[in-house]
């Protein structure tokens, strides 16, 4: 464990006497985390994808030490499906939160940005066996195409330390996919990956027209297209292009009224009952 810096582990007061004073200490031991990515870095030169993300979500756990970790992709659905996790209670929260749309991992892929949740508390459904969760998105040239995460069983205030962890090791991990997709790999993994990164940009299209045209927040209006590609067994990006036609594209002419009402989609002011 590292000292955070500028945070003193003693002081001398008037009379030359120490005084001890509250030391804020590192979560991440900075050796145990470069060591273990050194590690990584090398067995993912000859495995498979898969294998390297099991490897993963074992060293984040070791180098953790909470209660375990857990990576996961979007599917062309538009989906966040489970590629490993360190045991069976994250195993469930990931596939809870795939399947409903909600939780920090969900969030962290549509924002694109590190979420972290103290206290689960309040949305014990998704798991009761675990209280906190930090997750970091995997970003493929500059798009997220999933999330990679550590959870505990308490109550946890995240620091620094946990997220740049994390983030060093989402960085290795989007490293070694991006190796893979260079080398055409040919694996199910590899191919959904492709997908997420040829459609992402058609797809936040998408979700902006509908935050705009239905006063929705993002992850409420992905969740719209994800909702439509399930019932209609589609893929998400056929319902994003479907949702940019004409009059609803950036740059048209004519974007008052333009782009059809998403079924699932909340009615703007003026919409037809």
């Amino acid at each position: 464990m590292g000292l955070i810096p500028g945070w003193p582990a003693v002081a001398a007061d008037a009379s030359g006497l120490s005084l001890v004073q509250e030391v804020a200490v590192a979560h991440i031991d900075e050796q145990a985390l470069n060591a273990s990515l050194q590690s990584l870095r090398k067995s993912a030169v000859a495995a498979d994808l898969v294998a390297v993300m099991d490897r993963a979500v074992d060293s984040v756990n070791e180098v953790f030490g909470y209660s375990g970790a857990g990576i996961m992709f979007v599917t062309d659905s538009g989906y966040l499906s489970y590629v490993a996790a360190s045991d069976e209670a994250g195993r469930q929260l990931e596939e809870a939160q795939a399947a409903s749309g909600q939780g920090p991992c969900y969030e962290s892929y549509v924002y694109a940005r590190e979420v972290v949740s103290a206290d689960l508390q309040a949305d014990a459904h998704l798991s009761p066996r675990i209280r906190a969760v930090a997750g970091i998105p995997l970003m493929l040239s500059g798009s997220p195409v999933g999330t990679i995460n550590t959870y505990h069983d308490k109550a946890t205030d995240w620091d620094d330390s946990d997220i740049a962890a994390l983030r060093a090791y989402a960085n290795l991990l989007a490293e070694t996919v991006g190796t893979a997709l260079t080398a055409q790999d040919h694996s199910a993994l590899a191919g959904q990956l492709q997908y997420a990164l040829d459609y992402r940009i058609v797809i936040e299209r998408a979700v902006g027209y509908l935050m705009a045209a239905h006063r929705l927040d993002a992850v409420t209006a992905f969740d719209v297209l994800r909702k439509r590609a399930r019932d209609s067994r589609r893929r998400i990006a056929d319902i994003a292009a479907e949702v940019l036609g004409p009059g609803a594209a950036p740059g048209s002419d004519d974007q008052t009224g333009g782009g059809p009402v998403m079924p699932g989609a909340p009615a703007r002011d003026g919409d037809p009952a």
